[in-house]
């Protein structure tokens, strides 16, 4: 089945802004927002606010509902963002203030949330600018500070928040165990998808095994992660402050995972965000990130290719780049490791 996203309008979308105090003048929708449409509303009193709406209609993945006690489930709704958003206010973390949410489906067969519209770019915006017009370095300050605010948040079990902070518990025994069978479920969607990944099936399959063998078991409290922190979800206000957005997957789980994907999407970034302190806090496992590193990139050829078979992501080439990327990197991983 094929997704074909349904713009809404300013009248779809006039009863949220009268639910926060106003009036709505105009709608436009943002790009981005995979699995749920996000639309900016200019208000009567000349401010802003945005909408976030998840319905299948907004949904590229054709995902439908996920059982969110498993951790990498499909990371999209209003209850997932509503408790990301409060774990995030507790641990000191900006993110997009709610202003108004509703679960009734009252106006559109959908949940809405509405939330403060924060001016300015992202933190990928600035990085990848004009290297005189903008203060990089103490930007990636400011982002090293959020990292280890926020890493020095701990559950008692990993999981998403929503379930966690809720007394629930997640499926699978721990965290490498649950990335391990990811992967091993990515990898098996690939052999129909492409030659090379068909060839390697056996050894990759292997090499998963091999490296999950290695790591040896954690006990404790897991770290608060976003799941997806690239610079792209990484608003920056004009004052210089750093606010977290598409924060649905926020979950407990091995600080690990978090670093793999920082690395990969902060590139030559990345080192900024490692202070000696925050190396010495937090004490990465060297085993953890070569498992999670093959994962990450098996997940970034499976995810793309997939998108691509039931969405209309409006960039098809740039996603069969991310999948034909990673799957050489997995490629020269598998080389490395053997």
């Amino acid at each position: 089945m094929t997704t074909t996203r349904k713009t809404l309008t300013r009248t779809d979308l006039a009863p949220f802004a009268h639910a926060i105090g106003h009036t709505l003048n105009d709608v436009t929708r943002l790009r981005g927002g995979s699995k749920k449409g996000v639309y900016r509303l200019a208000l009567g009193d000349g401010s802003t606010a945005v909408a976030y709406v998840w319905s299948p209609d907004e949904d590229l993945w054709d995902a439908g509902p996920g059982d969110p006690r498993s951790p990498f489930s499909h990371a999209s709704g209003l209850t997932l963002f509503t408790a990301a958003a409060n774990r995030l206010a507790a641990a000191g973390v900006r993110a997009p203030r709610l202003l108004h949410a509703d679960p009734t489906h009252t106006h559109l067969p959908a949940d809405v949330a509405i939330v403060e519209d924060l001016p300015g770019g992202t933190l990928e915006d600035l990085l990848d600018g004009d290297p005189a017009a903008v203060p990089k370095a103490d930007a990636l300050e400011r982002m090293a500070a959020l990292l280890d605010t926020l890493h020095t948040c701990a559950g008692p079990r990993f999981g998403k928040v929503a379930v966690v902070d809720n007394g629930g518990s997640s499926y699978g025994g721990s965290c490498e165990a649950v990335v391990v069978e990811r992967a091993l479920s990515d990898l098996d969607e690939l052999p129909a998808r492409d030659p090379r990944a068909a060839a390697a099936h056996p050894q990759l399959a292997d090499t998963i095994r091999m490296l999950a063998d290695r790591v040896q078991p954690r006990t404790g409290t897991a770290t608060l992660i976003h799941g997806e922190l690239g610079p792209d979800h990484v608003r920056v206000t004009p004052d210089g402050d750093l606010a977290l957005i598409d924060i649905e997957g926020l979950m407990y789980f091995d600080v690990e995972w978090e670093h793999v994907f920082l690395r990969l999407r902060f590139g030559r970034h990345y080192d900024a965000l490692r202070t000696e302190d925050t190396e010495d806090t937090e004490g990465l496992d060297d085993n953890r990130l070569r498992l999670y590193r093959l994962a990450m990139h098996l997940s970034l050829v499976a995810g793309p290719l997939r998108l691509l078979d039931v969405g209309d992501f409006h960039d098809p080439e740039f996603m069969r780049g991310i999948a034909e990327h990673n799957l050489g990197q997995v490629l020269t991983l598998l080389k490395n490791a053997s």
